[in-house]
C-alpha cells in the first residue's frame, strides 16, 4: 500500500484521502484504490495498479488513474447539439444549419400530397429546393394543435363555443393541406393576432360575437320607486 501512495506523489497530499480497498485484478496485479479528495470529485477514488514480476520480490507502479465509484458525481451524459435544443432558443444572429437528410424536409422536385407544393415545384428553377416532406408537417400540425392556440387552450375553453376561429371573419386559412385544420389570425385585438390557431380555437374577439342588449320600449320598463326618499302622508 506503501509503494501505491508513493506512486500519487504528483497530486496534493490534501487530496488524496484514505486507503478504501485492494482489488485482484489477475496474477501478481492488485490495484489500491484512494479516496479522492478533489473538490467537485465526490465518490471519485485514485486507483494506483501495482505488480511484481515472478520470483521478484520489488513492486512496481503498472498505471494510476482517477475513476469514479458507485456513488460518484458525474457529468450529465452528453447530449449532441441538435437534441439539445428546443423551441425558442435560436436569437438574434443566430445561425442553424439544417441536416442534410432531414426528415422533416425532401426536395422540391418530388412528388408530394400537398397541391400548392406541386403548384410551384413543376416549374424547374422556380421551386424551392427543398419543402416539408408529409411527415415534417404532420409533426408540426400535432404541435401547434396542442400548444396554447389549439382547442384546449385557457383562452379557448373559456370562449363561447359558438366563438370557433374557423367561423371568425377575422381568420385567414393557410394554404396546402395546413388549410383544413389552421389559418392565421388577423384581429389586432385578439391575443393571437399574427399567430397560426387551430380551426377549432377560439376567443372572446370573435367577429360575430355580440353583446346582449336590452332594447325593451321605455313605456313597458316598471316604475321603480326608492322608499328611502318617499315620505308617507296620510
Amino acid at each position: 500500500m506503501g509503494v501505491a501512495r508513493s506512486a500519487l506523489s504528483e497530486v496534493d497530499p490534501d487530496h488524496v484521502g484514505e486507503h478504501l480497498s485492494a482489488l485482484a485484478e489477475g496474477d501478481r496485479v492488485v490495484t489500491h484504490l484512494f479516496n479522492c479528495l478533489l473538490p467537485g470529485y465526490r465518490g471519485w477514488r485514485w486507483a494506483v495498479t501495482v505488480t511484481r514480476a515472478p520470483r521478484s520480490r520489488h513492486v512496481t507502479i503498472s498505471e494510476t488513474a482517477l475513476l469514479p465509484g458507485p456513488d460518484a458525481l458525474l457529468a450529465p451524459e452528453w447530449v449532441p447539439w441538435q437534441e439539445r435544443l428546443r423551441p425558442g432558443d435560436l436569437g438574434v444572429g443566430d445561425i442553424l444549419p439544417t441536416d442534410a437528410d432531414d426528415e422533416r424536409l425532401v426536395p422540391g422536385y418530388l412528388q408530394s400530397d400537398d397541391w400548392a407544393v406541386e403548384e410551384v415545384s413543376w416549374e424547374l428553377g422556380l421551386g424551392r429546393p427543398r419543402v416539408m416532406s408529409r411527415e415534417g408537417r404532420l409533426d408540426t400540425a400535432q404541435r401547434w394543435y396542442e400548444s396554447d392556440h389549439g382547442p384546449d387552450a385557457p383562452i379557448s375553453v373559456a370562449a363561447p363555443r359558438t366563438a370557433r376561429c374557423g367561423g371568425c371573419g377575422f381568420y385567414l386559412p393557410l394554404a396546402g393541406s395546413m388549410r383544413q385544420a389552421f389559418g392565421v389570425c388577423a384581429n389586432m385585438y385578439a391575443a393571437d393576432d399574427g399567430r397560426v390557431v387551430s380551426v377549432d380555437h377560439g376567443c372572446g374577439a370573435h367577429s360575430e360575437v355580440l353583446t346582449e342588449q336590452n332594447n325593451a320600449p321605455v313605456d313597458e320598463l316598471p316604475t321603480v320607486y326608492d322608499d328611502s326618499e318617499v315620505e308617507e302622508v296620510h
